[in-house]
């Protein structure tokens, strides 16, 4: 085992697998939560495992405050430290705000945003005690600049912002470092089935981001960025420049 840990949400596939694999990269052991594809799960684990790390598989709803509680009870109670948290787990319910029913606003609410709060407040006790921690939080673009259909999602994701910089003025006195990325297009399963032609028109970079893009910019500012906090690095590919 690592003297190191890391926790990424929603990790099984796309942006979080790429996160874990690139902070295993780094040395970290790794655990990975997920929600639903137990054998995504595991594959991963294996991939993680195979960089010669330690890793595990957490199935636990980020969105349900008590599982979250219980998972990370038994984390700490096994590890004794989590060194990085990356709260990656996200959904899409898009469509107009006037016919946005509750339901998909509540849903991508609470597995966007309030899933934030509640797995970084247990993980921000451990690393109160062992006096160091990083935090990234998974924004997004349309966070900054909204986007037509997503008011929901947009909602979410700049209301992580807002947690990311509270938290870094709040926690960096015991060196806790809070920061966020936001991802502009990207190419995994929220993306597949969206005409991107027409976006690449936009993006100056002219082609869509890969997961791995995302996971370096995560791995910069849990591992290297000592003296940043409270940022927001955007991973767009100059789309809202």
């Amino acid at each position: 085992m690592s003297e190191k840990l890391a926790l990424v949400t929603g990790a099984s596939r796309g942006i979080g697998k790429a996160c874990a694999l690139e902070l295993a990269k780094a040395g970290y052991d790794i655990i990975i939560n997920y929600v639903g594809n137990a054998e995504a799960a595991e594959k991963t684990v294996q991939e993680i495992k195979a960089l010669g790390v330690d890793a595990a598989a957490y199935k636990f709803d980020v969105s349900n405050k008590e599982e979250v509680d219980k998972s990370i009870a038994e984390i700490v109670e096994k590890y004794g430290r989590i060194d990085v948290l990356v709260n990656n787990a996200g959904i899409t319910r898009d469509g107009l705000f006037m016919r946005m029913s509750d339901e998909n606003w509540n849903a991508v609410i609470n597995t966007n945003l309030s899933s934030a709060f509640f797995v970084s407040q247990p993980v921000v006790k451990i690393m109160m005690k062992q006096r160091s921690g990083a935090i990234v939080n998974m924004a997004s673009v349309v966070g900054v600049s909204g986007n037509a259909g997503q008011a929901n999602y947009s909602a979410a994701k700049a209301g992580l912002i807002g947690l990311t910089k509270t938290l870094a003025k709040e926690l960096g006195s015991r060196g806790i470092r809070v920061n966020a990325v936001a991802p502009g297009f990207i190419n995994t399963d929220m993306t597949k089935d969206l005409d991107t032609s027409k976006f690449t028109d936009f993006i100056p970079l002219k082609r869509l981001g890969e997961p791995e893009d995302i996971a370096k910019a995560v791995k910069f500012l849990a591992v290297d960025a000592e003296y940043v906090t409270g940022q927001v690095l955007e991973v767009d590919g100059g789309l809202i420049i």
